[in-house]
């Protein structure tokens, strides 16, 4: 990014604000407006920032169908992740799991099933009997599971969710939204990456029987690499769709559509407008030294400052040498204070809206001084004081 230092400015009550801009002025960026999506509910949202790029009554409550079996698959992703589960074990099939309906990875009652079995089959088949299985097997009874189930939405800041059941078959007062479940999606892809990689296999066979994944987008575009399909006849047909090209994913839920085809459609509209005209990169670093502060009555002269977070932003395709950033920041820091502790906040700003700001942090904590040391600062800044404020 060609950027240069353009101003250092000292500001009143010993605040100073160092602003870094384009060489060049910025212009307004200038992006069509999205698509038009037949759907009832929708969402286009940048996995790594987390970004909303486009959306319609994204926290509208509505039927999930099945993809609910999300988080199902979380849940016993995360059971395998903490070692209270193998994918070795045998899970027995009870009658509740194989008479349940809709669709099936046609398991039989009174067989037991490897885990990793039941996993792909609820991933790839979409099998209703899989989820109850599993459920059953991990907690008891399905009530019980999707309690575990709740309370992981809840873990997850999913606020507008509820579960009944493991499968997502219809029930008035099981529900979700567009947007917490592309938060779920981003969990799922960021705490259970190996796992991850099941949504991409395009069939499973079981039972003798092989199965197609239903999501189709798999087929048509090399960069889809997930997520879920749903439909009931109160969700209408629903996909969760997730894509990866040049480091950037993206995932789009589309809630509500008429057809097959049309979710597909639908997904993919949205998935090729925010690919065209946006990107998303890490301008910062967490743990990365940006700006060496004078520290006053410590042990140490100087501290470096930095984000405790790595900075990933969403911005206008084309835009990036426009992003402009401001640290604002103490002219010193007096000691003691610990690591970690915030003292000032940098800024990305685009055509003067914000893009994203945070605090900036010490990396090292300085204790205080002795006496004698303490008091040449004093006498130090005091003098430095009346020379500044003689101009």
């Amino acid at each position: 990014m060609a950027l240069h230092q353009s101003l250092i400015d000292w500001m009143t009550r010993g605040v100073w604000l160092l602003t870094i801009v384009a060489a060049d002025a910025a212009a307004a960026p200038i992006i069509p407006p999205p698509p038009n999506i037949a759907s009832s509910s929708y969402l286009l949202i940048d996995a790594n920032s987390q970004e909303v790029l486009v959306e319609k009554n994204a926290s509208e409550r509505i039927p999930p169908a099945s993809l609910t079996k999300i988080m199902t698959a979380y849940i016993v992703e995360e059971e395998i992740n903490s070692g209270r589960l193998k994918v070795e074990e045998m899970a027995p099939i009870s009658v509740e799991a194989w008479r349940t309906g809709g669709s099936k990875m046609f398991i039989r009652e009174g067989t037991e099933v490897a885990v990793g079995d039941l996993l792909k089959g609820i991933i790839i088949q979409s099998g209703n009997d899989a989820s109850v299985a599993i459920a059953e097997y991990i907690a008891g009874s399905e009530d019980a599971f999707a309690s575990m189930m709740n309370q992981q939405a809840q873990a997850l800041g999913l606020t507008n969710t509820r579960f009944l059941n493991s499968t997502g078959l219809p029930n008035e007062n099981h529900y979700s939204t567009a947007e917490d479940l592309a938060r779920l999606t981003i969990a799922l892809i960021k705490d259970h990456p190996e796992q991850y990689k099941l949504y991409s296999q395009r069939s499973y066979k079981f039972n003798d029987i092989a199965q197609p994944n239903r999501n189709k987008l798999l087929w048509r575009d090399r960069s889809v690499d997930g997520v879920k399909t749903g439909y009931t006849a109160a969700a209408g047909y629903c996909l969760v769709a997730s894509a990866e090209r040049n480091g950037v994913r993206l995932i789009s839920v589309v809630m509500g559509t008429d057809s097959d085809e049309a979710r597909m459609r639908e997904s993919q509209k949205l998935l090729s407008y925010g690919f065209r005209n946006f990107d998303t990169q890490t301008l910062y670093e967490a743990g990365v030294n940006l700006q060496q502060q004078d520290v006053y009555f410590g042990r140490q002269d100087k501290v470096e400052l930095g984000v405790a977070e790595d900075i990933t932003v969403t911005f206008p395709r084309g835009y990036y040498e426009d992003i402009e950033v401001e640290m604002a920041l103490a002219d010193y820091l007096e000691a003691p204070f610990p690591a970690g502790q915030a003292v000032g906040e940098i800024k990305l700003t685009l055509d003067g809206e914000q893009l994203y700001a945070a605090p900036l942090v010490t990396f090292a904590g300085v204790d205080e001084s002795n006496f004698f040391s303490r008091l040449g600062d004093s006498i130090y800044l005091f003098y430095a004081s009346m020379f500044s404020d003689d101009g």
